[in-house]
């Protein structure tokens, strides 16, 4: 009685836990009026004036004035630019800046981001936008670490990368459209002008030295010293620091240059060269030459076939230019007279899509990256900077009233070109699995094999799906992509995180080909460490409990209700969904790293601690989102998973060993709650251990030797036995 009795009670206590997460859930303070944070700001203020549109139909903008004169503006970036965050709704920042155009104040007035608001503490968010107190609207900001001089570096908030970006994009282009509109910052100025062309008829003779003197040939030259510094105060700093009788040693010795050039392109390459180089490119390309000397290689891991340079890129304008291997000539031959020799020499095809302006000046990034762990890298940049001459151009006459300039490339994009590390592997896993399962039956037949494979791609999916990526899918997901398709749907919100939008492509079709199993089994962090555990707890002989099948079958139907209930309440308020959506400990034990208030941790470590007795039990009666995977998952278009007709009766041994109890007492697998694991087809091509292979074999051998005695008889018999 004991047995069944106290795992029941393991999950009736998880249950009372899971039904009150409001009350481990932290509340947001109320935020002040727009009004009350500019009189903060501005004490001296006279007058605060309404929202009004510049020149009629210009951004919305207040304007605080004391008497006569203009103390500053405030608008609200909402009024300016719509970016939608992870939650699908903008954040709406209160701006105000001084008639110079420098920030006094940005302010948090509205966010529905889930992470802040059942995770990470809104201070932290406060705290970043206070980040800009003191900059100017015209300054080039960027979220994370940089060496160039002219970018300002803001640091982001661990766990929340894509939720600062989307605030610093929003502030920072709503800020340019208020100044270009006031006519403040010289930003009203500004103007799309024709892009530059290089003269192509204009050659001379040069030499190494006249090139590198007149900067026409660039160089960026780095100390293990410099290198050491920039590393100063973060996870990769060492020791010795910008010390040690090597700091002075060059890190890397680098020069470059734009071959489209003719005094450049032709000096250095050679007539023959040059001008098969200007062939290969389509019109609008730019060739540019990258040499290098030192111990660090500016290709990088990336340079392989079908992969992506991760070390050099270059910048132009706020847009970043990557190169990809089709994108990558090698140089060999240089014949310019007095060329000192390199190492190592490349030439990287800018393309006619990035609208590269030679006219323009352009930087090239070099990134360092240093390992700190197994997974975790903390990378810098530093960048060389690279103006044209003007005696190689031809600009046209400007154009009287140009349209201001376009708007930058959508934030998604650089968040992808940001994460190529991360959605590589993750590339590289699904097609692992993808693999696992197409020969599936291949690998069932060898168990030993199966079992590493599986127990590595486990370990995979906690530390670097999970922890290190932080692709834990969850069914706020769902309920934000149900309302998108009620509301305004777009795709650019659900790609602001490449991690995610992967997986989830990856499970939508997995869904509709074999069911919930697959990610259940294979991709769930979460569920990927409840199994881990299981099975060291299995290693260390833990006495192991599972409930009788009518009421393992009842049960099931929790899941169901909490979806439901979660579903319901999301029709009244998103943001109480996502707050009642901590029955999922996913955002604790996997995404914040158990970095949270202890009730948060009590509850994922009590769930963790049902698995060391009895197999995934959150998967199986509290998960939300299995129940909302297995929705769609009915309609599966195929079942791989072989069944024989003794299967139930009489062979009951899948269904005893079933660690999921997936395969009911009459032998068929439920697919709604099966996880895919395969231990029921490892047992299915087992002829040792499966019964009707084992009763089969018997009677085989049986047969065998029932005929041995007739054999011996007669010569002709043993022949035909033996062709048989």
């Amino acid at each position: 009685m004991f047995k069944k009795i106290s795992p029941l009670l393991h999950y009736i206590l998880l249950l009372i836990i899971v039904i009150s997460p409001s009350a481990f859930a932290v509340q947001g303070g109320l935020l002040q009026s727009p009004q009350e944070l500019i009189r903060q700001v501005y004490p001296d203020a006279d007058s605060i004036g309404d929202k009004e549109a510049v020149d009629g139909d210009g951004p919305l903008v207040r304007t605080i004035r004391q008497q006569d004169r203009i103390l500053g503006y405030a608008f609200e970036t909402a009024d300016v630019v719509a970016i939608p965050a992870y939650s699908g709704k903008p954040i709406n920042l209160l701006a105000t800046i001084d008639p110079e155009g420098r920030f006094r104040s940005v302010h948090v007035l509205e966010h529905h981001e889930p992470i802040l608001l059942v995770g990470i503490p809104e201070q932290k968010l406060f705290d970043f936008a206070d980040q800009y107190k003191g900059l100017g609207i015209d300054d080039s900001v960027r979220v994370g670490r940089s060496n160039d001089e002219n970018t300002v570096s803001l640091d982001a908030i661990t766990g929340a990368t894509v939720t600062v970006m989307v605030v610093n994009e929003s502030l920072m282009r709503a800020a340019v459209k208020v100044g270009q509109a006031l006519g403040i910052a010289e930003l009203g100025n500004q103007a799309q002008q024709p892009a530059a062309t290089i003269r192509k008829d204009d050659f001379e003779q040069a030499d190494w030295q006249t090139l590198t003197g007149d900067g026409s040939i660039r160089r960026l030259h780095l100390t293990r010293r410099e290198v050491n510094q920039a590393f100063a105060g973060t996870k990769a700093e060492r020791g010795h620091g910008g010390k040690g009788p090597r700091a002075d040693e060059t890190f890397i010795d680098l020069y470059y240059a734009p071959l489209n050039v003719p005094t450049i392109g032709r000096n250095l390459l050679g007539e023959s060269e040059y001008h098969w180089l200007m062939d290969q490119l389509a019109p609008g390309d730019q060739a540019i030459a990258v040499m290098a000397n030192g111990e660090y290689s500016f290709k990088g891991n990336g340079y392989v076939r079908g992969g992506i340079f991760d070390r050099t890129q270059l910048l132009q304008d706020g847009t970043t230019i990557s190169f990809h291997d089709s994108d990558h000539y090698r140089l060999s031959d240089v014949y310019i007279e007095g060329f000192p020799g390199f190492r190592e020499m490349a030439i990287f095809i800018v393309r006619s899509a990035y609208e590269f302006d030679p006219g323009r000046p352009w930087q090239l990034e070099l990134l360092v990256r240093r390992q700190v762990g197994a997974l975790d890298s903390v990378f810098t940049s530093f960048h060389g900077e690279y103006q044209t001459p003007e005696k190689y151009l031809e600009r046209p006459e400007p154009v009287a009233g140009a349209e201001a300039e376009g708007e930058p490339r959508p934030l998604w994009i650089s968040i992808w070109y940001d994460k190529v590390f991360q959605i590589a592997v993750l590339a590289a896993g699904l097609a692992v699995l993808t693999l696992v399962i197409f020969f599936q039956d291949w690998l069932a037949r060898r168990p030993k094999l199966l079992l590493r494979l599986r127990l590595a791609f486990l370990i995979y999916t906690v530390v670097f799906i999970g922890w290190y990526a932080l692709g834990q899918l969850s069914v706020v997901n769902v309920f934000t992509f149900t309302h998108s398709l009620l509301g305004d749907f777009q795709w650019q919100l659900f790609l602001l995180d490449p991690m995610l939008f992967i997986l989830w492509s990856f499970v939508a079709i997995t869904l509709l080909l074999w069911g919930r199993g697959i990610y259940c089994g294979w991709l769930c962090p979460f569920g990927a460490l409840q199994e881990l555990i299981n099975e060291g707890a299995r290693k260390l002989r833990i006495r192991q409990f599972e409930l009788p099948f009518a009421v393992h079958e009842r049960l099931w139907a929790i899941k169901y209700i909490v979806l439901l209930l979660l579903f319901g309440i999301s029709l009244e308020s998103l943001q109480q969904a996502e707050r009642f959506a901590e029955v999922e400990p996913f955002k604790t034990a996997i995404m914040l790293k158990f970095q949270r208030e202890w009730g948060y941790v009590l509850y994922a470590g009590l769930l963790l601690l049902a698995s060391v007795f009895t197999r995934k039990a959150f998967c199986r009666y509290l998960c939300p989102l299995g129940a909302a995977l297995t929705i769609p998952g009915r309609f599966r278009m195929f079942d791989w998973l072989k069944r024989r007709h003794e299967c139930g009766n009489p062979c009951k041994l899948c269904a005893n060993e079933c660690e999921v109890q997936a395969i009911h007492p009459d032998g068929h697998i439920n697919g709604n709650e099966c996880h895919y694991c395969l231990d029921c087809q490892m047992t299915y091509y087992n002829h040792s251990k499966c019964p009707p292979l084992v009763a089969r074999e018997k009677r085989r051998r049986k047969g065998t030797a029932s005929q041995a005695p007739t054999a011996g008889r007669s010569g002709a018999r043993i022949t035909a036995v033996e062709v048989e």
